[in-house]
């Protein structure tokens, strides 16, 4: 059993160490949850591939040792076609490690063992760490550990790392290989195939792989229910109803719950405007200026943690713990095909539902993608996809003009089909732009890969919960707030300063009235969205700002409330229709914006990424005006 006492982390700025150590395999084996055990560290683990992207570094000291461990990112081979093999080959052919722990899943032995024969070529210095033996004695397979280390000639050690499991014994042995009271011995047979053609070596590596499994794994499964389980999951009949079920379950309880969290969180930041405001009088702050932290800034900023928070706090570890059960690249599998003809790679439904959550982690999440033009191709789509900045906009408008309330029950369902309906098309969109994109700007040979579909897990639901609201909605609500703040700036001065006794808003309204009217919408609304930039979640307020002709955003109290002011100044069904449409398809906020500038390094496919899908918003929302003015005509 792991020992706290044996490993003690340590500040891994440390340059003071007695060995270096390299974590190597092939990804979701658990190397990082391996990693995390001896360091004591926080890699994020997840139950679908692509998860480390760069070195993670850490070090722990076992007894008198002091380890600095280095884990590098899963990769499948160490032919050099992606970055991470890129960057794992380099570093394994540097000699950088005093030795190389292998990490491999004990359920799936003959595949990980290809990566292991691969780098038992560059170096001797290596331990096998059979990882995930107990998920192996659950599925019953039976693995003889020291046949396997005769076959290999390397030390090969049984672990659970989630259960800390082994791990004692993995450092000692890698300290005894370090200095030499190992003996390890080259195989022949597999040295060999370095010297052949790439073919010839591929076809080496994995026939040995199947030698080596042959005498050394034993099968003992009468009923594998994950198997059992894909066939449904994976069908054609079955798989796609199944994913817009469980989307439609995430997004009502999405919708559901935050109602009550936003409510609560504006009660919340009324009570702290109101203490803010008789503070700044009490020490005699200029009546404007206190109008402008108030009424500006401090309203902007808690509109949007009021807004933002809620959904976030609920959809990310909804979305981590399917992330963690392994249902997610089950999703990638079922859009395969649709997104092979539309010229994309399939990994984009993954960085797709992370869109969801926020299109800035999408965009980092294209990572995965292997390919640097199918990567751009999924960067540059990826805010078709309508992130929870979006989400309450839509269910404010979609309980207001085609549900009950989202308060009753019958109006919360009602919501929540015409918000899966709306995601179907929001995906359509996704693969005719990257269609579009793959035959014009990103033109190139599409790129083949395997997709692994990993073991169904129990998803460790209080640390996923942990995880997903610290490292996800915290990391994109400092983002939201880094933009707030300045846009609530802006915002006040164009309400607040006039010209002949009217405001800038009120100038941009009325100059954008006649181009919005084109669009069924209006020049508030047009001009909502381009103060809307810095983040999606202030374009109602802005609305109301304007309607009302107050200085600064104002919120509602109820649907109610906002479906009286709205039909007061004019919004029908068209136009509720065309809101939504440019809701779902126009620039990104100025966060995605900037966080895809950062991964492609380009200006041309950051402004191509603005206007793209507002081209699409501008079309359909002709169309929809144009149908309605024809239907009214006849």
């Amino acid at each position: 059993m792991f020992s706290i006492r044996d490993f003690l982390s340590i500040n891994n700025r440390s340059t003071e160490y007695d060995y270096e150590i390299a974590l190597a395999g092939n990804p979701n084996v658990g190397k990082s949850t391996v990693f995390n055990a001896l360091t004591g560290m926080k890699q994020h683990t997840g139950n679908w591939t692509g998860k480390t992207v760069n070195n993670a570094q850490g070090n722990c000291k076992y007894k008198d040792t002091s380890i600095k461990i280095v884990d590098l990112p899963g990769v499948y081979s160490l032919f050099s076609q992606s970055k991470e093999e890129v960057v794992a080959n380099e570093y394994l052919k540097n000699n950088n490690a005093d030795c190389v722990v292998v990490v491999v899943d004990a359920t799936n032995l003959e595949r990980n063992l290809a990566l292991t024969l691969q780098i038992l070529n560059i170096t001797q210095k290596v331990v096998v760490c059979l990882n995930l033996c107990d998920e192996a004695e659950k599925y019953g397979i039976d693995i003889d550990i020291d046949e396997l280390s005769l076959q290999l000639g390397v030390p090969v050690v049984s672990t659970s790392a989630s259960k800390r499991m082994g791990l004692n014994n993995l450092i000692d042995k890698v300290i005894q290989v370090i200095k030499g009271k190992v003996n390890t011995f080259e195989i022949k047979s597999i040295l060999q195939c370095a010297s052949e053609d790439y073919s010839t070596y591929v076809s080496n590596i994995y026939n040995k792989c199947t030698d080596i499994c042959r005498v050394c794994v034993k099968k003992n499964i009468s009923y594998d229910l994950s198997y059992k389980i894909d066939k449904i999951v994976t069908s054609k009949k079955y798989g796609i109803p199944i994913m817009l079920l469980l989307l439609g379950v995430v997004f009502w309880i999405t919708i559901v719950g935050a109602n009550y969290l936003s409510e609560g969180l504006s009660l919340f930041f009324e009570l702290i405007k109101d203490k803010l405001d008789l503070f700044l009088y009490s020490i005699n702050l200029n009546l404007t200026l206190i109008d402008f932290i108030v009424n500006g800034v401090y309203a902007t900023l808690s509109w949007v943690v009021a807004v933002m928070l809620p959904p976030m706090a609920i959809f990310f570890p909804m979305f981590s713990i399917l992330e963690d059960s392994g249902l997610l690249p089950r999703i990638a599998f079922n859009l395969d095909n649709c997104y092979y003809k539309s010229g994309a790679h399939s990994k984009q439904a993954l960085t797709m539902a992370m869109g969801f959550g926020c299109n800035a982690c999408g965009v980092m999440g294209c990572r995965i993608i292997d390919s640097e033009r199918e990567k751009n191709i999924a960067i540059m789509t990826n805010s078709f996809i309508p992130c929870n900045g979006k989400l309450p906009t839509l269910i404010a408008i979609i309980s207001i003009f085609f549900a009950d309330s989202v308060y009753k029950l019958s109006g919360s369902i009602i919501t929540t089909v015409a918000l899966v309906i709306l995601i179907m098309f929001s995906i359509a969109i996704t693969l005719l732009a990257s269609k579009l994109l793959s035959l014009t700007i990103l033109k190139g040979q599409q790129s083949s890969f395997v997709l692994e579909l990993p073991p169904y897990r129990k998803p460790k639901i209080l640390s996923t919960i942990v995880y997903s609201l610290k490292d996800r909605a915290w990391f994109v609500l400092l983002r939201a707030i880094t933009v707030a703040v300045p846009a609530g700036a802006i915002i006040w001065c164009m309400g607040n300063l006039t010209i002949n006794d009217i405001t800038l808003l009120n100038y941009c309204t009325d100059f954008f009235d006649a181009f919005g009217k084109v669009l069924g919408l209006d020049g508030v609304i047009i001009m909502a969205f381009i103060l809307g930039l810095p983040a999606n979640e202030i374009v109602v307020p802005l609305i109301l700002m304007s309607y009302s002709a107050g200085g600064s955003l104002t919120g509602y109290s109820s649907i109610t409330d906002l479906s009286q002011i709205l039909i007061s100044n004019g919004w029908t069904i068209t136009t509720a229709l065309c809101f939504i449409m440019l809701c779902l398809l126009h620039s990104p906020c100025s966060t995605t914006l900037i966080t895809i500038y950062k991964e492609t390094k380009s200006i041309k496919y950051t402004v191509l990424s603005a206007l793209i899908p507002t081209l699409f918003g501008v079309f359909f929302c002709l169309l929809i005006n144009l149908i309605s003015h024809v239907h009214i005509f006849f």
